[in-house]
């Protein structure tokens, strides 16, 4: 299985969201809490292409995107894909 990380909040319903998928999929995932951490955050803007918000996602070092974009690729069925490498 693919190795996924994803920057997040605590409080961001985004993110919350974002992992729900990834949990109902089955998928364990590396969580790094940018909250507070501006040495984390400005790590995730560099991955993300100057993307600030969370959560950023990325599988196996491939940038994904945020909420929106993995639920995107869930219906697209691409996420899948992705994930089985």
């Amino acid at each position: 299985m693919s190795q996924v990380e994803i920057y997040t909040t605590y409080t961001c319903p985004y993110c919350l969201a974002a992992k729900e998928l990834l949990k109902r999929k089955g998928v364990e995932y590396s969580e790094i809490n940018v909250a507070g951490d501006p040495v984390a955050r400005s790590t995730m803007s560099q991955r993300a292409n100057g993307r600030t918000s969370v959560p950023q996602i990325f599988i196996d070092g491939r940038h994904i995107g945020g909420c929106d974009d993995i639920y995107a690729l869930e219906e697209a069925g691409e996420l899948d894909p992705l994930l089985a490498t």
